[in-house]
């Protein structure tokens, strides 16, 4: 029957039936979920970072709002115990709510036009990447009833979009978050936001090579660019980041450094440029890049696990072949574990970050720019020829396999390699000319230069900053 002869319902089903698939359901279905899952996560993200840095620094960090809001009639939302209060679990609504109902101030003379359309040009690309990651690996999905007719079931991927050129498609979504730092700067008609958007432009072009070659350096070993052959080929060789540990770090560096994490954070500089290429920003646009930061961690922390920490393997060996973390279990069971593990090392990467945020302080900006194009691209680029030396003579973990290695040790020879490249490095570095710009200038009679016969003595002599006991003070006490 012809389109026309079919009554409208006939037709709406007949066409779900023939151009509806499985794949195509749950590809969806993973979009909308994990897209809202990432969502939660940013705002939670922002959280935690703010109870790890009060923590770090001997503080309490939010722990008043809870789900209530303090308002009466909201009360029945909270208990009296952890929701109320102690966690300040209502926080990141709160916040929300904050920036949803401020003004929203456009200053004079800027490009109005491209001044609201950078935020959503930074926050697109952290939402659209991760369509490609295998969150729960394959899922053996029966036929689906619908109210508008039956779809036919099948084996299908638990993920946004099953395409061939993951790895490539994410490489080329996380190059287009530069354009919304960068337009944003340039629009905001100020020197501050200006000044940030350059180095976050020059920042992201020069970490996106090291990026780059050290992924390079991992899909020479794999030898695909296939989301889920990269996680089975780990699962039957080891992680790679046991096989690639240098490829593993300078991957990491760079993801810190594209996301302008610190110590990479010069776009940002609130002693040198205010706020940066966001500082004419407010509202609900300011809240975009501050989300948008979190989201591209997630996204960066999920291309990292995918590459060198299994994705959603586990080492379980002792649990037999068929346990659910395992690629053969195709149950919905296994599905929901394998995104848990999957997600869960995300999270950790996130912490990670997060600490290393309130561990190492900010490099200066042609610090920045020295380490990228001095350091991490020189030893991406051995990292890579080591690589393919080890692949040419046939010394990758999969070649390794078939010497009667075992499973668990098919990964040392290029460990072994990465060391040998690592100690090579530190020996050539101290032949390198070292800079003398911030060589200290030698001072006669400073602290650190005293005139001969003197001595320099920095500490404190007052008898109340020698005090370990500032609340009784000098005074004697008592027993």
């Amino acid at each position: 029957m012809t389109p026309l002869q079919l009554a409208p319902m006939d037709f709406i089903t007949d066409f779900i039936e023939q151009n509806v698939s499985a794949q195509l359901f749950v590809s969806v279905h993973v979009l909308l979920i994990m897209l809202h899952v990432i969502l939660l996560s940013v705002a939670y993200l922002v959280m935690a970072e703010r109870k790890f840095s009060a923590y770090i620094q001997d503080r309490l960090g939010p722990n008043r709002v809870g789900f209530d809001f303090g308002l009466p009639f909201l009360k029945f939302l909270s208990t009296k115990g952890a929701l109320k209060g102690c966690l300040g679990l209502g926080q990141p609504l709160a916040d929300g709510i904050k920036f949803l109902l401020k003004e929203d101030y456009t200053p004079g003379r800027v490009d109005k036009v491209l001044f609201t359309l950078a935020p959503v040009f930074i926050i697109i690309p952290a939402l659209i990447g991760f369509a490609v990651i295998p969150w729960g690996g394959f899922w053996d999905l029966g036929d689906i009833p619908t109210p508008l007719g039956t779809i036919e079931g099948g084996r299908v991927l638990v993920a946004g979009a099953d395409v061939n050129i993951g790895i490539v498609y994410l490489l080329a979504v996380a190059s287009l978050g530069v354009y919304g730092v960068t337009l944003g700067g340039w629009a905001s008609n100020s020197k501050y936001s200006f000044l940030g958007g350059l180095r976050a432009t020059a920042q992201m072009i020069s970490y996106e090579i090291p990026l780059g070659l050290s992924l390079m350096a991992a899909l020479l070993i794999i030898g695909s660019v296939i989301p889920t052959r990269i996680i089975d080929y780990q699962v039957e060789h080891g992680w790679l980041v046991l096989a690639q540990p240098l490829a593993a770090v300078l991957f990491f560096i760079a993801i810190l450094a594209e996301a302008n994490r610190a110590p990479f954070d010069n776009a940002e500089a609130e002693q040198e440029l205010v706020g940066g290429y966001h500082t004419e920003y407010s509202s609900m646009r300011f809240a975009l890049y501050f989300l948008a930061e979190y989201a591209h961690m997630v996204t960066s922390a999920s291309f990292l696990v995918l590459l060198f920490f299994g994705g959603y393997h586990l080492p379980l060996g002792f649990l037999g072949e068929d346990h659910l973390l395992s690629p053969t279990a195709t149950g919905f069971l296994a599905v929901l574990a394998k995104t848990g593990v999957f997600f869960g090392k995300v999270l950790f990467v996130n912490f990670v970050q997060i600490v290393i945020r309130w561990t190492v302080p900010r490099i200066r900006y042609d610090q920045v720019m020295m380490l990228g194009w001095q350091s991490l691209i020189p030893i991406s680029l051995a990292v890579v020829v080591m690589t393919s030396i080890m692949v040419y003579f046939g010394m990758t973990p999969a070649d390794t396999a078939t010497w009667g290695l075992p499973t668990a040790f098919t990964w040392f020879p290029m460990f072994a390699a990465n060391m040998v490249l690592l100690v090579g490095v530190m020996l050539f570095q101290t032949t390198l000319p070292r800079s003398t710009i911030n060589r200290q200038i030698r001072m006669y009679g400073s602290r650190f230069h005293p005139v001969e016969g003197e001595m320099v003595n920095t500490a404190p002599t007052d008898p109340v900053a020698l005090e370990d006991r500032p609340v009784q003070g000098t005074a004697p006490v008592a027993g």
